[in-house]
């Protein structure tokens, strides 16, 4: 067995390309080792700004010789499939020999691979990979045709073995394989040869760099912390951030500096921001106060004063960046005294959403109308809602989020807070972009529920009237985390909101102001609306918001609109809300399967009356999976299964639905009648459960049919000869069908 050891070493790797080459690296290589008949133990890939290394324990030496047989044409076969048959094989007639088949003589050929040694194998696997590495960007240099991340300065590959450490012969693009490197640029500039990778780790370290990107970020973290707690602070956690700057640096030297006292008055997200994304510093904060206070910042290199230079050199820079942060706040916070959010908001209208969608001023006032009428259904004032969606988006328009968008939201609450706007109003600001993902908090309070739902529906619904759905793997516009969004703000909050009528009011809305666009006519605005066929009894301050755009601000509004597109237009705004419901559907299965519901479950309550009601779809689905998760319901539903093939069978045959009430009178036998009173006894507790949304105890009550179900099964022939009897009994069974399906589809049930 050997020990493999590869170093790729070049001009500066990009921090975020790292991770990806050193495991691509690692796939490509061993992938085509075993591909070539060698085995291994174990590998492991590592980078560094300047180097991808690959180290491969236990390697065969050797890849074994294979025989392989193979079939040819019969004997008698003409010459020119024989012919043909030697070709493909590399042989000759005197290789062949005939054997007796099946069928006949025919001509076998026995192939013999010899094995090759493991230098040659690896010479030819490593010049594949790196003249096909998968760089998501690369580049030619010098005169020659290989590319690379950045120019490729020399390739290290070895076999180590109890013998000793052979150089496995290799070149590629110019460069030739040894068994020298080079450690840190400036501290260790020159080169030294390794025997193997316990020596190259070694070496490299006594070099000023260490090879495991893990062991630099716990280094840089580590050293960090200390610092930060040596003076009084935390440092506030970021762990992509961390990722990244392990990715900058070989040899981390973590440095600490203070803020200016002129930024200190800067929100702290905005300092950490700044920080973050111009500088890659680490924050650190007063833990009694909150206030980012300080700064780490991480060098490559070791210094004669300690590093002083480059923190003052970086603290020089800092401020000079703070010093925009600062004017970029300050400016706000003077629009926002001045004209308030909506004035810092009022240069919307010029901004496009979606060349279909209208404005983002048009989309506001669609979210304030929606969050309006959302506001009763999650118990939040629908003023404050309102309120809250005319500036949740006003600070798009600041400076501040000009500078950072990662910011949006956020600064809206601030600048809400400093035009002396209610508390809600400022929460629902940053909360309504919530949740962003399936990690990300789910917003409690009524208003940002209001708006937050309104905003996610308003982009669906409008996504889905001009017919830009997501296809396959691609969703540009981001509307699966949308939809996501709805079903967890709606489950996590317990809001009991029929989707439907959303999705009508929305979809119909964007079909009406889209045609309302196309409209050329020089009339004014409300006479346009009249000729589109919206009644003159409805008021223009219900009719519009602002010049240009018609919102639905009224339910009889609302209606004419649906109605006026449906009919007047014919647009299938019925066709639509059902595809954007499924859509739906289809998200909360993959939210419902994760926490262990089976998908035939979801299925069977998904066919339901008010599917589109997501808190009682997924109430019905957990009180019916944890039902058939007991032994009365794994039984019961084998009746209901029985009862029901027998009946679908005999309806089909007489062409007839057995659905009138069966008759008691007509039971003949002692399980018969159980069963009628059983029935009697079960639904006079199911439909007051069902009325409740009780799901538990509906199945409680079904729960006592198992029973009277399997001994009837067990006493009683249906198809018996006496045809009063036998419809009866079919009628019954359909009783038990009906009975069974007031709490789902259990016809969609597996098992």
């Amino acid at each position: 067995m050997a020990d493999l050891l590869i170093e790729l070493f070049s001009e500066e790797i990009p921090a975020r390309m790292q991770a990806s080459a050193a495991e691509a690296l690692r796939r490509l290589v061993t992938d085509g080792l075993v591909g070539a008949g060698l085995t291994y133990a174990n590998a492991a890939a590592f980078a560094t700004p300047r180097r991808l290394a690959l180290a491969v324990q236990g390697l065969s030496t050797h890849s074994p010789t294979l025989r392989e047989e193979r079939k040819g044409p019969k004997l008698g076969a003409p010459q020119a499939a024989i012919d043909g048959f030697l070709r493909g094989i590399g042989q000759t007639m005197a290789d062949l020999e005939i054997r007796d088949d099946k069928k006949g003589q025919v001509y076998f050929a026995t192939i013999t691979t010899p094995g090759r040694a493991a230098p040659e194998i690896v010479a030819q696997v490593l010049d594949t990979t790196i003249r096909n590495f998968p760089w998501p960007k690369s580049m030619r240099w010098g005169s020659g045709s290989l590319r690379w991340v950045r120019p490729l300065h020399s390739i290290l590959c070895i076999l180590s073995t109890e013998a000793g450490a052979e150089i496995v012969p290799l070149t590629v693009g110019g460069i030739t394989a040894g068994n020298s490197t080079r450690g840190h640029r400036f501290m260790a500039p020159d080169a030294f040869t390794v025997t193997g990778f316990d020596d190259y780790a070694a070496k490299l370290k006594r070099a000023h760099v260490i090879l495991d990107p893990q062991e630099r970020a716990a280094h840089i973290w580590n050293d960090a912390s200390q610092m930060a707690f040596a003076a009084g602070l935390e440092l506030v956690e970021d762990k992509a951030l961390l990722a990244e700057v392990a990715g900058l640096v070989e040899w981390p030297v973590v440095l600490m500096g203070r803020i200016g006292a002129d930024f200190l008055n800067l929100p702290p997200e905005v300092l950490q921001t700044s920080m973050r994304e111009h500088q890659k510093f680490f924050s650190a904060r007063d833990p009694k106060s909150g206030q980012i206070v300080g700064f780490v910042t991480v060098a490559n290199r070791d210094t004669a004063d300690k590093g002083a230079t480059i923190l003052q050199g970086n603290q020089k820079v800092l401020a000079a960046r703070l010093s925009d942060a600062k004017f970029f706040w300050e400016n706000d916070l003077r629009t926002v005294t001045a004209q308030g959010l909506d004035g810092m908001g009022a240069g919307l209208a010029n901004v496009t959403f979606h060349n279909k969608l209208g404005s983002q001023a048009d989309r506001v006032a669609r979210i304030a109308a929606l969050a309006r009428e959302i506001a009763p259904l999650v118990g939040a004032d629908a003023d404050l809602a309102e309120q809250a969606a005319r500036v949740a988006k006003a600070d798009l328009r600041s400076d501040m989020v000009g500078e950072f968008p990662e910011l949006q939201g956020l600064m809206g609450s601030y600048y809400a807070r400093a035009a002396g706007l209610p508390e809600d109003v400022a929460r629902a600001c940053v909360e309504h972009y919530q949740p962003l993902g399936p990690s990300d908090s789910v917003p409690s309070a009524p208003v940002s529920v209001a708006v937050a739902l309104a905003d996610k529906i308003d982009t669906l619904t409008g996504f889905w009237a001009i017919d830009e759905k997501p296809t396959g793997s691609k969703d540009p516009y981001a509307l699966r985390r949308a939809a996501l969004g709805v079903i967890r703000l709606v489950l996590g909050n317990g809001v009991r909101i029929g989707l439907t009528q959303f999705e009508a009011k929305g979809v119909a809305g964007v079909v009406y102001e889209n045609y309302y666009r196309g409209k050329t006519d020089t009339a004014d605005t409300i006479s346009r609306i009249s000729d589109l066929g919206v009644p003159d009894s409805i008021s223009s301050e219900a009719r519009l918001t602002f010049e240009g755009s018609i919102k639905a601000q009224t339910a009889d509004f609302v209606a004419e609109t649906v109605d006026f597109v449906r009919e007047t237009l014919g647009f299938d705004v019925d066709a639509v809300i059902a595809n954007l419901l499924s859509f739906f559907h289809d998200r909360l299965k993959t939210h419902l399967r994760e926490q262990g519901i089976r998908h035939d479950v979801i299925d069977a309550c998904l066919a339901m009356p008010g599917n589109d009601d997501l808190t009682l779809l997924v109430k019905r689905a957990e009180a019916l999976s944890a039902f058939l998760k007991t032994a009365d319901g794994e039984n019961l539903l084998q009746g209901f299964k029985r009862a029901n093939n027998i009946l679908t069978k005999e309806e089909a045959k007489d062409g007839v639905e057995y659905s009138f009430g069966p008759d008691p009178k007509l039971a003949e036998t002692p399980e018969e009648k159980a069963l009628f009173t059983a029935l009697d006894k079960a639904e006079a507790a199911i439909t007051p459960a069902m009325t409740a949304e009780d799901f538990a105890t509906a199945m409680a009550a079904m729960a006592t049919l198992r029973a009277p179900i399997d001994a009837f099964f067990e006493a009683v022939q249906i198809n018996t000869d006496n045809q009063i009897v036998r419809r009866n009994r079919l009628n019954l069974l359909h009783r038990i069908r009906a009975t069974c399906q007031q709490v789902a589809d259990l016809t969609r049930v597996e098992g």
